[in-house]
């Protein structure tokens, strides 16, 4: 009988004696254990199959666990065909003849490892074998969202150009819906109101907000038609369903006037790198992905670090040969693709830094771009935590406009600094000195390449003020210790052609970074402050209440005031910005900074901030791995977060879709209809969102002839 029982007979008694006396005999022979299905999610049933199975044995034991034996699940007597339980066993085990165990109904508490304990009929240890056994959440999902998804709307496209339309796109609208309002602001006031729905009557009414340029849809939606710069700022729709309960979610729409500066634009586009993840942690992969390569292309170079030098070459791909060719800095972990990108695997913090790509054309016309490698490793424990950390420099901000002010700033400075120097260049030569700084002296004498806009910091930071497209470029930091040791970093910044809204004179506030990770600070940067304030106040949310806030500094007395929404996380500068520390998702939403000036005039401001978490590993279900010529097949891409963008690998390389393709709406299932031979191969699918994301292990598709 193939279903575990306690046994009360004398024989088992026999057997449990034997198999507990010998735990620690060798192991002699190989027992292979597979999982089926090979990913399980709770509430569904796996089976750990069991093969090569020795011969002539008196029964074999299941345990959780690897070495703590006394976690045992099951023993079977092959003798008396008989099973008995164990102290862990749940109710939902069942064991077989042929070595196998049924579990039912999982939940993530079985998470962990398994051992298989065999026995002969002399009462030794013939193998022990242990596999893991991983079962994933139940809210694992494939573009359902959650059964009480919030209120979320959407800019489409995030940022819009002066001119275009833009589309506010509502997402999980109540089921119970009486009536929809939309605002113009971040606050419910009806001379805000540019349109509402009303689902009796089937028809929208115009609000005293309404432009003339404004559409509402029965699901929604806002289209705001001929986009001006007037109309950028935060957006906010409220619900009314049956029960007179309200909703409320807000959008900030971003109207780009870098987008329409040119009304023709370049007839080339520029040659470009970008890092995806743009920070990638330590052990996983990142692709230096390349944007508007020359079409007349006669090989791509790639090289460590900020300038082409041969022995710094990574590999080299020559179109003709259609085949690549390892350089000296090739660490068997590069591979370079016939689109020019490069990927790298298996990431050490030694891979970040600078990485050059250098392009030729047939008419041997070079261009060459840089890319930064960020290597997040926060989460390492491999290294040496007495080891000097490597000198580094941030731009802040990461995207500057002309006008702004950008700040380089340096990490990990050398303790017993003689000197250092800045260079408006990728080489450390005197023509392209901005400045060098001699802590002996505590002085700092400006070079050729100073333009009178830079700022040299005793912390090796370097200011630069109102910027032009002109300081678009690589810069170098070089320190000299005082064994006269040299250390060298390089940054590199990129000043948009368009004016920053810092530099308008209004009162503007930037989220530093846009996107922010769980965890990490971000910082509220207040543009413009006003002159001759008296106080200022932050408060959470777009209401101006005594419980909502945050802090109140008095400029007249010098003092400041922490309110009842103040967490111990925030730090508010004299220059009215807001440092959170330690970011949690329940930091997400909208902020106000409300201005008191001497004559008593208020003026308000709000900001928005999401606080994302790092995306986990999706993983992938087929339903054959193995499926004939003229067949179908499904893969779906199963993932626990919400909010993600979903991308399809084949061959470590994007997917091409083709006709015989087709996507869901939220991109998380392919389906292939026929299958053809060309099919066959390995498939990945990576989820992301705007601050991580994670590729799931490859499902290897055979396809075979009829």
């Amino acid at each position: 009988m193939d279903v575990s029982s306690v046994l009360p007979c004398k024989g088992c008694i026999l057997l449990t004696a034997s198999l507990l006396t010998c735990w620690l005999l060798p192991t002699t022979t190989q027992v292979d254990i597979e999982s089926l299905p090979p990913q399980v999610v709770e509430g569904e049933n796996v089976l750990l199959r069991v093969d090569n199975l020795p011969e002539n044995l008196l029964g074999f034991i299941w345990y959780k666990g690897v070495t703590d034996m006394s976690l045992g699940i099951a023993l079977y007597s092959l003798t008396y065909s008989r099973g008995v339980t164990g102290p862990v066993h749940s109710g939902r085990e069942t064991l077989y003849r042929n070595g196998s165990l049924w579990i039912q109904n999982v939940t993530q508490e079985d998470t962990g490892f398994y051992t298989l304990r065999t026995i002969s009929k002399r009462g030794e240890i013939i193998s022990n074998t242990s596999m893991h056994l991983h079962v994933y959440s139940s809210i694992l999902t494939c573009g359902r969202p959650p059964t009480s998804a919030q209120l979320s709307i959407e800019s489409v496209p995030p940022s819009v150009a002066k001119g275009e339309s833009v589309l506010l796109l509502a997402r999980n609208l109540p089921e119970n819906l009486r009536a929809i309002f939309w605002y113009k602001g971040a606050i419910v006031f009806k001379n805000l109101e540019v349109a509402r729905y009303v689902i009796a009557k089937n028809s929208s009414v115009l609000g005293p907000a309404h432009s003339g340029r404004e559409i509402m849809y029965s699901n929604g939606s806002l289209v705001l038609q001929n986009v001006t710069r007037n109309d950028a700022g935060f957006y906010t729709l409220r619900t009314l369903s049956t029960d007179l309960k309200a909703e409320v979610a807000h959008v900030q729409l971003q109207v780009d006037t870098c987008l329409s500066i040119y009304e023709n634009p370049p007839t080339s586009a520029q040659l470009t790198v970008e890092s995806a993840p743009t920070s990638v942690a330590e052990g996983e992969s990142v692709l230096l992905l390349v944007h508007n390569l020359p079409e007349n292309l006669r090989a791509v170079f790639w090289y460590k670090g900020a300038i082409v030098f041969k022995d710094l070459e990574v590999a080299r791909y020559v179109i003709a040969k259609n085949s690549s060719v390892p350089g000296p800095a090739h660490s068997r972990r590069e591979t370079v693709y016939s689109n020019g990108s490069l990927l790298i695997q298996n990431v050490t913090r030694n891979d970040a830094g600078f990485y050059t790509l250098r392009t030729l054309s047939t008419d041997l016309k070079a261009e060459v771009a840089h890319v930064q490698l960020q290597v997040d490793t926060s989460f390492s424990t491999c290294c040496d935590p007495l080891a000097s950390a490597p000198l580094t420099i941030d731009p802040v901000p990461q995207q500057a406009a002309k006008g702004e002010n950008v700040l380089l700033q340096v990490h990990n400075l050398p303790e017993d600094l003689r000197m250092f120097s800045w260079f408006k260049s990728m080489y450390s030569t005197q023509i392209f000195k901005i400045a060098e700084y001699s802590r002996a002296f505590n002085s700092v004498i400006r070079g050729p390449a100073h333009s009178r806009r830079e700022i040299v910091y005793t912390n090796g930071s370097l200011l630069l003020q109102d910027a032009t497209e002109k300081d678009t470029g690589m810069y170098t930091l070089q320190t000299v210790d005082r064994n006269f040791k040299i250390e060298t970093a390089h940054v590199k910044i990129q000043i948009n052609a368009c004016i920053h809204p810092s530099a308008t004179g209004q009162l503007v506030i930037e989220s530093v970074p846009p996107n922010v990770v769980e965890g990490r600070d971000v910082l509220l940067l207040v543009h413009n402050m006003p002159e001759n304030l008296r106080s200022f106040s932050w408060y959470k949310g777009v209401a101006i209440v005594s419980k909502h806030e945050i802090s109140r500094n008095i400029i007249t007395s010098n003092r400041s005031v922490l309110g009842p929404a103040h967490s111990g996380r925030e730090t508010v500068y004299s220059n009215g910005s807001l440092l959170l520390h330690n970011a949690t998702q329940k930091d997400t939403g909208l902020y106000t900074l409300l201005t008191l000036n001497r004559r008593f005039e208020t003026q308000g401001i709000h900001v928005h901030i999401h606080i994302y978490k790092p995306v986990v590993q999706p993983f992938m279900r087929v339903t054959d791995t193995t499926v004939r010529v003229q067949s179908s097949v499904v893969l779906t891409c199963l993932s626990a977060d919400t909010g993600i963008s979903t991308q399809w690998l084949f061959n470590n390389q994007n997917l091409r879709l083709t006709e015989r393709m087709m996507l869901s709406p939220s991109k998380c299932q392919l389906r292939i209809d026929p299958v053809r031979r060309e099919d066959a191969g390995e498939y990945r699918c990576e989820v992301s969102n705007p601050v991580s994301s994670k590729t799931s292990l490859p499902v290897s598709l055979t396809v075979v002839i009829e």
